[in-house]
């Protein structure tokens, strides 16, 4: 593997660094979001065979899980979510593989992509990453659910925001879909942009609840239209998370989006994540249909915590050939 310096290791995770131009949205077009169909039949035969149609072994399997976790959104969003507990998950977001596998791979220091929190634990999250370079991200907007008052909702984000959180996980209100009221979901998802200010949002569509793979590529045009930096599957506490049809949906979505507007939109799958192999299927399938340029940790976040884990245990089993026990590698 190639090598790479930096003078200061804790940023090397995001190689290379990359600007894009933000995605400043546009008028709401309901001609071009009534016209968005999806073929589900023919959706998830396509998903079907992606798990198949890609793999990576040895040497290129490792580059590719060391890729993975430069775009993890390392997270924990729980109710017993403590000081101690945040701390430990931005200590293994500085130093997520044992620096021993690192140097047998002769690769420089790595870092996630982020970390996610509630904002309670926006200012230890920020005070354990300083200096870094790792955003901390926070969600917002009355996580999970999104059904508190909307002044609430959008103060959230402004509080977050003040807190120093640099990137906001918003939801969105899932009835403007199912009732097919574009644009309030227009002008919801508008205002969140506003109230991010410089911090860019993602947009969580909750797709297990909206009903249709139709609804789900009509709500992911809809928020790039209204200014989504990213848009988002889950929140990782519905039923039914990120997965294949659905992700074939969104950066579908995100496709037709750059091709009419020239902007690209960052795509991030959340919940259900967990093993090596599942990261590898969602990276292919990011090639495939958007390409290289979307392989970047600005335009492609994991939503996850377990996965790390298991993708630490492919990199000690390529490098010793034996798997280590999973307690060696608990997030926090």
């Amino acid at each position: 593997m190639d090598t790479q310096s930096s003078e200061s290791p804790v940023r090397t995770a995001h190689l290379p660094q990359v600007t894009e131009p933000r995605n400043p949205g546009m008028e709401l077009d309901l001609d071009w979001v009534r016209a968005v169909q999806a073929n589900t039949s023919a959706i998830e035969r396509r998903a079907a065979t992606l798990p198949g149609r890609r793999s990576v072994k040895k040497e290129y399997q490792a580059a590719w899980l060391l890729k993975a976790i430069t775009m993890i959104d390392l997270t924990t969003l729980s109710g017993d979510d403590t000081v101690g507990r945040v701390r430990r998950l931005c200590a293994k977001a500085r130093q997520p593989v044992a620096p021993s596998v690192l140097q047998t791979l002769e690769m420089p220091p790595i870092t996630t992509g982020a970390v996610c929190v509630y904002h309670d634990m926006i200012e230890t999250a920020v005070n354990a990453l300083k200096g870094t370079g790792i955003p901390v991200a926070a969600v917002s907007t009355g996580f999970p659910a999104g059904l508190s008052p909307f002044h609430l909702r959008v103060a959230e984000i402004e509080e977050s925001v003040k807190a120093g959180a640099e990137e906001i996980d918003i939801v969105i209100s899932r009835r403007h879909v199912l009732s097919g009221d574009w644009q309030a979901l227009y002008e919801e998802m508008k205002a969140f942009r506003v109230a991010c200010g410089d911090a860019h949002v993602k947009a969580i569509l909750a797709t297990g609840e909206l009903g249709s793979l139709r609804n789900v590529a009509r709500a992911s045009l809809v928020c790039m239209m209204a200014g989504a930096d990213f848009i988002k599957t889950s929140t990782g506490k519905e039923n039914v998370n990120a997965t294949l049809p659905v992700s074939l949906v969104m950066i579908r979505a995100i496709r037709d989006y750059y091709d009419r507007t020239g902007y690209r939109v960052g795509y991030k799958p959340a919940g259900g994540i967990s093993k090596a192999k599942d990261a590898l299927v969602y990276l292919s399938l990011i090639k495939d249909e958007l390409g290289d340029r979307w392989l970047e940790p600005d335009l492609f976040r994991f939503g996850a915590s377990s996965l790390l884990g298991d993708i630490e245990r492919q990199l000690e089993h390529y490098v010793t050939g034996t798997y280590s026990a999973g307690y060696r590698h608990s997030m926090g």
